[in-house]
């Protein structure tokens, strides 16, 4: 059984019906989920992770890198922000006085809201798929919800008017979580997700770590500081990485951060939703590390058997 944060209609919502067909339970909190996978009550958990407008969900981060036992992601799915305003049976547009949304569906629609139904009343709530519910009450005071297309259908309201966000390349990124276990197979379009903690706060700090990704020529695809919440002032990064651990410069990248934090906290290898390959510079390609490992080999005058030993 596969669970996500909810309720029924929101985004995640959305995004969990591109990864399952099967009936899924809804969790109040992201933490809500996460607890459910390592507990065993449920298989996987869809949780968002990244905004392209608002950056990462500190929720996600912070319950990964430090919420209990170990989780994986082992798939992500990337969904564009489109909200819809939806009325009940028999609105139209001009009808729309007073409309009710999430505080973040508000700040993503207000310019259109503004242009294209002035002199409207926009009240904030606990969630798009929330709005939905309330407009759907004959006795409502609201005449309009700003939701997501899936809530408008899951409570039989009309829609009067789609793709109203304010910027129309916004995405939100999901991930799919899973207690530790057989890793999805590289397919060359990789991500590998992280945490990496410095021994002690020190001049050049970020730097080490930094320098393990770019001298095996790995590509850093979101960086971000979090607290460590043990010390004020103390902070881990969380780092997502072109690549997989089944790859020489991945797993070499691994080793480094290894020998450089106090703590390397490994949370998957997947395949990217956008399918993008990455540029791989002469010289860390998998065929040319093998080269090496033979060439180094043949020196210490072993076979490849050896090697493994």
């Amino acid at each position: 059984m596969i669970g996500y944060f909810g309720p029924a209609g929101t985004f995640t919502h959305q995004a969990l019906r591109t990864v399952s067909d099967a009936d899924a339970t809804p969790f109040a909190t992201v933490a809500g989920v996460l607890d459910a996978v390592r507990s065993g009550e449920i298989e996987a958990g869809l949780v968002p992770i990244e905004n392209s407008v608002e950056g990462g969900v500190s929720a996600t981060l912070d319950n990964l890198a430090s919420g209990g036992e170990p989780l994986v992601i082992v798939r992500e799915v990337l969904l564009p922000v489109s909200f819809v305003l939806a009325v009940r049976p028999g609105y139209e547009l001009a009808d729309v006085r007073r409309i009710i949304t999430h505080p973040h569906a508000h700040a993503q629609t207000r310019d259109w809201v503004r242009l294209q139904v002035p002199g409207a009343v926009v009240t904030e709530g606990g969630s798009t798929a929330a709005a939905a519910a309330e407009v759907a009450d004959p006795e409502s005071r609201f005449d309009a919800a700003i939701c997501a297309r899936v809530a408008a259908e899951l409570y039989e309201l009309d829609i009067v008017a789609s793709d109203i966000a304010d910027n129309p390349e916004a995405v939100t990124r999901f991930v799919l979580v899973r207690r530790p276990g057989e890793l999805p197979a590289p397919t060359g379009a990789d991500k590998t997700t992280l945490v990496a903690y410095m021994y002690v706060d020190h001049a050049g700090g970020l730097l080490e770590i930094l320098e393990q990704f770019a001298m095996r020529g790995v590509n850093l695809t979101r960086i971000e500081s979090r607290p460590t919440k043990k010390a004020f002032g103390e902070y881990c990064f969380s780092i997502d990485a072109e690549g997989h651990i089944g790859e020489p410069r991945m797993r070499g990248t691994l080793k480094g951060l290894h020998r450089v934090c106090r703590q390397v906290t490994f949370l998957g290898s997947y395949p990217r939703a956008d399918q993008v390959r990455p540029k791989i510079a002469r010289g860390f390609s998998a065929e040319e590390y093998e080269a090496a490992e033979v060439w180094m080999d043949g020196l210490l005058g072993r076979s490849a058997d050896q090697r493994g030993r």
